[in-house]
């Protein structure tokens, strides 16, 4: 059984001190170290090498966006999941959009928040189809002018068949769904989503969703 390394990073106390009783109890959790601040995130991860970092955006020093952008830029970064109160802000889309791999309200069952770092450790996104969507419109209420030129000369590096994948994942479809969609094989479809990855110089998939509504490539979706 493979075990999953996972620090917590709340200025909350009593949160963290939650959190670890939640998900230390898991056989697959170890809970390797904690934080109050997002000034410490750096450090801590040199320290005890975390898988995934649960992280508070909203905390009053270094921010869980800024140790986000600061962690994702670094090689071999663990994967973050970043704890909010709200569904869709713009905080949560900057976390994404620097590379968290997803995000869980507070209130979230313990159960759920323990699957999302599961998912998240196994390199999934922890958003669902309607919870992309709700940021795909928030995004859009929030967009400079700029973002979808930007976005298109940005996606315009990838070929015909990777383009489609990106719609696909754009549109919350899993490997296999876009597998059985596009008729090829899921290996396959993890090549080409690998690809766009290296080719946008990007995370996760959710980056790949965010870039593809940036670019207009969605619309046909009828959300």
């Amino acid at each position: 059984m493979t075990v999953i390394r996972l620090a917590l990073v709340d200025d909350d106390p009593l949160v963290r001190a939650g959190l670890a009783l939640m998900l230390g109890g898991a056989e697959d959790v170890e809970i390797v170290g904690e934080a109050a601040d997002g000034g410490e995130v750096e450090d801590l991860v040199d320290r005890v090498r975390p898988d995934v970092v649960l992280m508070d955006i909203r905390m009053p020093g270094v921010d869980g966006l800024t140790a986000t952008e600061r962690l994702r830029e670094r090689e071999n970064a663990p994967q973050v999941v970043v704890l909010t109160t709200f569904h869709a802000d713009d905080q949560v889309l900057r976390a994404l959009r620097a590379g968290a791999a997803g995000f869980v309200l507070k209130d979230t069952p313990p159960g759920e928040i323990l699957t999302a770092v599961r998912r998240v450790a196994a390199g999934d996104p922890v958003l669902s189809p309607a919870v992309t969507r709700q940021l795909m419109e928030h995004a859009a209420g929030s967009a400079p002018d700029t973002r979808r030129s930007a976005a298109r000369a940005r996606m315009a590096v990838l070929n015909e068949r990777e383009r489609e994948v990106a719609v696909e994942v754009g549109r919350g479809c899993s490997n296999a769904e876009i597998a059985a969609g596009l008729f090829m094989s899921v290996a396959t479809v993890k090549t080409h989503v690998s690809r766009i990855l290296a080719k946008l110089g990007l995370n996760n998939r959710v980056q790949i969703a965010l870039l593809a509504y940036d670019a207009g490539l969605l619309e046909t979706d009828g959300h």
